[in-house]
């Protein structure tokens, strides 16, 4: 259930007198973050504020994660479980989110295979406005949208002949050219994975 100021107070309080445990989970790749505790008035903050904000227990009074750091977690959705006794929240993070200056605080181990195509989107991202000579992907965008294309259009061609002559590890090494060049493309369309994403679900749903 999505929880919202109107409907925070239904949530089953009694059973934590007063504090619920929060999991933060990366909206963009589903990494798990982080886990807090959530009284309503942290609800309340982090609705207002869209910025995750936990009750701490240790020094007894709200925290917004980043305040001192400024790693802060933008709220983009908050909800919770069956139970109504669990809340999960889908944030992004601005920087680490553990105190030990990593992006999890688990261990990367167990972060889902999937999950590195969001890295990798960022990093593909960030190169738009680098120096061309800085790097393969940067060079690619200084090259323009039409060499970009016809990059996709190779490797979609060495991707299907591997596949024809069952040449498994270059169908894997070409599969990987394939998506990276596709990610270049939907960037410099000013699109992204998401938008693809959502194609692919609306038409999974008729």
């Amino acid at each position: 259930m999505k929880v919202t100021k109107e409907t925070v107070g239904n949530l089953a309080w009694e059973k934590m007198d007063g504090l619920l445990p929060c999991i933060v989970q990366d909206s963009k790749s589903g990494q798990l973050l982080m886990q807090g505790y959530m009284n309503q008035e942290a609800i309340n903050v982090t609705l207002e504020k869209k910025l995750v904000t936990f009750f701490s227990r240790s020094k007894s009074r709200l925290w917004t994660k980043g305040e001192t750091s400024n790693n802060t977690l933008e709220l983009v959705d908050i909800s919770v479980d069956c139970d109504l006794d669990s809340v999960l929240v889908l944030a992004k993070p601005n920087g680490p989110t553990c105190h030990n200056g990593t992006k999890s605080c688990w261990d990367s181990a167990n972060i889902p295979a999937l999950s590195f195509l969001s890295e990798l989107e960022s990093v593909i991202a960030s190169r738009k406005t680098a120096p061309a000579d800085s790097s393969y992907t940067a060079s690619l965008y200084a090259s323009g949208i039409k060499r970009i294309a016809q990059k996709v259009g190779e490797e979609g061609v060495e991707t299907a002949l591997a596949a024809t002559v069952q040449d498994l590890d270059e169908l894997k090494n070409e599969s990987a050219d394939l998506i990276y060049h596709l990610i270049v493309l939907l960037q410099a369309s000013n699109l992204s994975l998401d938008d693809v994403i959502g194609v692919l679900e609306t038409r999974h749903k008729k």
